[in-house]
């Protein structure tokens, strides 16, 4: 692996996006950043700036969302043992843990490279995440040639450190460059609920209210030594929308054979849609035709086996088989909210030193104190006639064409989805829909 930190010695610390890291170590044998008071707020910085306009090759680029995808059903596979319907964001969880992966050191770096499908050098996986993150942003900022409003779109990185804790300069650097994150510093020693509390509202304040109580109580401790936050929000209307009046009852055949009664929107137009032999796909672009929504409906009798053979492949290869077809459409309207632990996903997935005393984080601050206690996710998605709004956010702790032959698609049976962005090819969301009602 291709190292990029060492040198001198410098304190700040680090946050990120729809992901939170807390890091927890004892006090002992650490400098103090600012040996007097410092009011709660205060940031400690890098000197550095973020870079605004990254230089990262096409390859490189394809290289990180490849491995982004791969880790995204990687996850699902992980995650489905023990949910029904579900719903996370795959980017936010890469896209936190990738701060903390900055700070990451021999097998503890490998472990996680492995398991995040980091298949880049250090350099240039953090000025690929920065070139996604700043793209992704610019989504919301571009006058849309369509009737209607424009989409929302918010990526967010934040660092929390506790107040006069040392963390090498370096990785400070890595994550004001490639994250804009500063360190805020707070007193997770002396008001470990006051600081749990000012993190949960920032989560808040970016998620637009969707994502509260991210880190429940007890989360935070005196130990707690830093905390990586990332957050996303989505809000986007369809290209095509829905016409409310056409929304009916309908039945949804869940899995156990049984029926359920839910709120089917209908429309009839043209989309790009594939019909593979096991099963039908949809593709719903919001307005701007930049992100969209691809829903995969496995025939009946074959959800199982079609979900635990869903690989990046698979789903690349789904779509790009889509033709534009003019489609009779139903579609559920549906709504859930998902509130996950993922240290038993990711020690499944090899990520299994980061989580006990043999993890080396000894990037972030120079000494083997720091481990992670527990990665905290939650994501909530609205779909309905107007478009889509989905919110997302985790927490690491770490202690010390033309148009064919007419189809129909009834979405009346459990299906999976993932929200995309369609130039880069990422992963933003992705959701199992068991039963809407």
């Amino acid at each position: 692996m291709t190292r990029r930190l060492g040198g001198p010695t410098r304190a700040a610390s680090v946050l990120g996006i729809v992901g939170v890291l807390g890091l927890l170590t004892a006090m002992a044998g650490c400098t103090w950043l600012f040996p007097d008071p410092v009011p709660t707020g205060d940031v400690a910085a890098s000197s550095l700036s973020r870079d605004s306009d990254p230089s990262v090759s096409g390859d490189d680029l394809t290289t990180l969302v490849a491995g982004n995808s791969a880790f995204a059903f990687d996850l699902l596979h992980e995650l489905t043992a023990d949910a029904e319907n579900l719903f996370y964001s795959p980017f936010s969880v890469s896209a936190a843990l990738a701060m903390l992966y900055a700070g990451a050191e021999v097998d503890t770096e490998q472990q996680m490279a492995d398991a995040l499908h980091f298949d880049l050098g250090h350099d240039a996986l953090h000025a690929g995440f920065n070139r996604l993150d700043l793209d992704l942003n610019a989504r919301g900022t571009i006058e849309l040639p369509y009737e209607g409003e424009g989409f929302e779109l918010n990526v967010v990185n934040a660092a929390w450190g506790q107040r006069g804790y040392s963390f090498l300069g370096d990785y400070l650097d890595v994550l004001a460059v490639n994250y804009g994150a500063g360190l805020r510093l707070l007193e997770f020693a002396d008001d470990p609920e006051g600081s749990r509390e000012t993190i949960n509202d920032w989560v808040g304040e970016q998620t637009n209210d969707r994502i509260v109580d991210l880190l429940p109580p007890g989360s935070i401790g005196p130990l707690t030594r830093l905390v990586l936050t990332n957050a996303v929000y989505f809000n986007a209307p369809w290209l095509k929308t829905f016409d409310p009046a056409q929304t009916t009852p309908g039945a949804f055949h869940l899995l156990d054979g049984s029926t359920a009664t839910v709120p089917m929107m209908r429309q009839q137009s043209t989309f790009a849609y594939a019909n593979w032999d096991g099963g039908k796909a949809v593709e719903l672009p919001y307005n701007g035709n930049t992100l969209s929504m691809v829903v995969l409906v496995p025939d009946r009798g074959s959800f199982d086996a079609f979900e635990s053979e869903l690989d990046a492949a698979r789903f690349e290869g789904i779509v790009s088989s889509f033709d534009d077809r003019w489609v009779h459409l139903q579609l559920p309207a549906f709504e859930a909210a998902c509130d996950l632990s993922l240290v038993e996903p990711l020690t499944a997935l090899g990520m299994t030193d980061a989580f006990d005393a043999t993890a080396d984080f000894s990037g972030i601050d120079g000494t083997h104190e720091l481990f992670v206690s527990d990665v905290l996710h939650k994501a909530w998605v609205s779909v309905d006639e107007t478009g889509t709004e989905a919110a997302a956010a985790t927490a690491v702790i770490v202690v010390g064409g033309g148009v064919s032959t007419p189809a129909t698609l009834t979405i009346d049976r459990p299906f999976l989805f993932v929200i995309r962005d369609i130039p880069t090819g990422t992963i933003l969301f992705v959701g199992r829909v068991l039963d809407p009602a």
